[in-house]
């Protein structure tokens, strides 16, 4: 898999999200990328089918996906999974609720939620490499900041960074 300016060695997985229950996805902290495995241009949803977490509707206005596209890349979102305090997070659970919120379940994952609105979500790839847990936040915004670098701007589904 090529991506101009991010380097995706190391990164394994490549699954589609309906694929993750059953994927040898580590259980560990880490980050993770999503890839459109087409250079077509998008065509978006006019209504999320993401759950509505806290009763909050996921869907974004078209307009401004389109004002959010970035052209001539696959890749659409980059986020990073920790362990979290009680040591029982990491990317096999932070994947599932990903996962879960674009099925439609009222989960807090509102990262990454503009995925759902393109309507060839369902063949979106998501890659992982497992990192120690205190560098998983700096590798998640090293990888946005060289994106923006060669981009102009973030990645079309990051919102922070």
């Amino acid at each position: 898999m090529t991506t101009e300016a991010i380097d995706l060695a190391g990164f394994t997985g490549w699954v589609p999200f309906t694929a993750l229950p059953t994927a040898a996805v580590p259980t560990g902290p880490g980050v993770y990328v999503v890839v459109r495995p087409s250079d077509d241009p998008p065509t978006f949803l006019d209504v999320s089918p993401a759950g509505h977490f806290k009763g909050k509707d996921p869907t974004v206005p078209i307009a401004e996906l389109q004002a959010l596209w970035v052209p001539d890349t696959r890749i659409v979102y980059i986020g990073k999974a920790n362990l979290g305090s009680a040591g029982r997070r990491g990317l096999r659970k932070r994947l599932d609720e990903f996962r879960r919120s674009g099925a439609g379940e009222p989960v807090g994952h509102s990262g990454g939620r503009r995925i759902w609105q393109l309507a060839d979500h369902a063949d979106l790839l998501v890659g992982w490499r497992v990192t120690d847990d205190t560098d998983a936040a700096r590798i998640e915004s090293e990888m946005i900041a060289q994106f923006r670098a060669h981009h102009g701007q973030r990645p079309f589904a990051n919102m922070r960074n």
